[in-house]
């Protein structure tokens, strides 16, 4: 009887390890999941500044420091996605910081805010902003959720020795509370 009720104990106990190990793997890979579409966002964005950028060089001769900053801007925002989430997050919202002064540029030249190619390129663009915000979102929510299990108990004896770790979160951009200008005069 004895060794019964020892081996309904080895039993339950490795069942508990075997539930707990795949609820981890599986919130881990939400996390990855969700970390690939912000990446698949910043890539779509990346991809339509250059565009953007063309669309307007000659309108904006004189505004050669905005299309630097902006060109600058993307490079870095590129080169930051290998650093992990807080430098990515850090260097896309600069990225943005500088598409802002851009669009705030291009309000001051009449046949450029006409150009049909420049607005379709802005229009993509906030789509894609508003898509990498809540692709963000999801993915902080997601961390959250993840991190959370790592620390409960009894899932910490679990996690840690089979190497779950922490992930980081994606700072929130820190000029978001400041209110964009809307001139449709």
């Amino acid at each position: 009887m004895a060794a019964l009720i020892i081996v309904v104990v080895l039993v339950v106990l490795v069942l508990f390890g075997i539930l707990t190990y795949n609820g981890l793997v599986t919130k881990r890979n939400r996390v990855d999941e969700a970390n690939s579409q912000i990446q698949v966002q910043f890539q779509r964005r990346h991809d339509l500044i250059p565009n953007l950028v063309n669309a307007v060089k000659g309108y904006m001769d004189f505004e050669k420091g905005v299309l630097e900053a902006v060109t600058t801007a993307r490079s870095n925002a590129v080169a930051a996605g290998a650093q992990g989430p807080a430098a990515q997050g850090q260097a896309e919202n600069v990225l943005t910081g500088t598409l802002r002064s851009l669009f705030a540029v291009v309000e001051n030249y009449p046949d450029l805010k006409a150009n049909q190619n420049v607005l379709s390129l802005q229009e993509q663009l906030t789509t894609t902003e508003n898509q990498i915000s809540f692709s963000r979102q999801h993915y902080n929510a997601t961390v959250l959720e993840y991190n959370n299990s790592l620390q409960v108990f009894p899932n910490v004896l679990i996690a840690g020795p089979m190497g779950f770790t922490k992930r980081e979160f994606f700072a929130a951009d820190q000029d978001a509370s400041a209110v964009p200008v809307v001139n449709l005069g």
